[in-house]
């Protein structure tokens, strides 16, 4: 009825265009002229918006991003020349600016730690695994306990390490144990301690001459916000914090860092939380704790099983069985219909 329009004439129904369809014909035409969005466009926003969405992270993949990512490290790290020349006359400004500072303190600090044997050996073995043994083990945690913000506090901890690198190229830097004239302590040399890779046999494996900025405390220093900001316990907030402030006293101490070295790895490590916050629109410990949505919908699906029904809310009704509306009806009769027939 609503397609066809229908006229009389000389008797006979002639059916033509009807005003509805007549109508609606020039508004498909100017839809199927209007050109379709450009191809891509929406999808690579949709791509971008997601990378910047906390997910949850993927064990294998992270394994391998941190492995290849340490590996590139160190590569690059190790390739940077070893302008040994100029590293030294950099070590003896930074060393003469903390002297017109008054904060020219490592020798000292240097010397009396030294004079402890069980002291300073246990600060050479703290200088070469903690730097690394903590860093995974705060990364592990995040993954476990805090899943949405891990991706945004590794961000943290990768920009600070590629910003150190550009450090370690534009300002070779020879740490207080290689410089001349000075009366610094090697101590891992002194006290032949195994595993440092700063003196000793390892020494040729890494670049001695990249002390500028200190990633020691560029990593301890994210370890511990990391660990204040997110742990519950008091206990382990204290001991986020100090563990960046021992970390400080070890490289002072074995001579492998000036204190001006600590400021260069604190300047990277607000870079890095710079790139995540506007990467992510948020410092990472803001971000929610779970990943959104996964969390949510399981805590709905069981509080949604254990709440009992109220008691002012009415059963439900059974259906009614199929046929049952209808048998009245078998007969060809209404119910009322058959009554007065038996009444007549």
């Amino acid at each position: 009825m609503g397609e066809t329009q229908v006229t009389a004439q000389e008797g006979r129904s002639t059916a033509g265009p009807s005003p509805i369809a007549a109508e609606a014909a020039p508004q498909a035409a100017s839809a199927s002229s209007t050109p379709p969005p450009a191809p891509g466009k929406s999808g690579w926003q949709a791509r971008i918006r997601s990378l910047r969405t906390p997910g949850r992270p993927r064990l294998w993949f992270e394994i391998l991003l941190i492995a290849v990512s340490y590996w590139l490290y160190s590569l690059v790290r190790n390739a940077v020349p070893e302008q040994k020349a100029a590293a030294l006359a950099n070590a003896d400004w930074i060393w003469s600016a903390e002297k017109s500072l008054g904060l020219a303190f490592e020798e000292s600090v240097n010397h009396a730690v030294n004079s402890v044997t069980w002291l300073i050996v246990s600060m050479n073995y703290y200088y070469a695994t903690l730097h690394f043994v903590v860093t995974i083990g705060v990364l592990v945690w995040l993954f476990r306990r805090h899943p949405g913000r891990y991706a945004a506090t590794r961000l943290v901890l990768f920009a600070t390490t590629a910003v150190a690198l550009l450090g370690y190229y534009l300002y070779p830097l020879a740490p207080p144990r290689l410089m001349n004239g000075a009366n610094f302590i090697d101590t891992v040399l002194v006290h032949e301690t195994w595993g440092s890779m700063a003196s000793g046999n390892f020494k040729n494996m890494s670049n001695q001459y990249a002390a500028m900025p200190s990633m020691h405390i560029g990593w301890s220093l994210w370890c511990g916000l990391t660990i204040f900001a997110l742990a519950s316990a008091p206990w382990a907030k204290i001991l986020g914090l100090l563990y960046p402030t021992l970390t400080l006293v070890v490289i002072v101490a074995t001579a492998n860092h000036f204190w001006l070295d600590a400021v260069g790895g604190m300047a990277c490590l607000a870079f890095g939380y710079a790139v995540s916050r506007v990467w992510y629109g948020s410092l990472p410990h803001r971000l929610p704790k779970w990943v959104p949505g996964a969390a949510k919908v399981r805590l709905t699906g069981l509080r949604a099983a254990r709440l009992p029904r109220p008691s002012s809310e009415p059963e439900p009704k059974p259906e009614a069985e199929a046929g049952a509306e209808s048998a009245p009806e078998a007969g060809g009769e209404s119910a009322p219909e058959a009554a007065g027939a038996r009444r007549s």
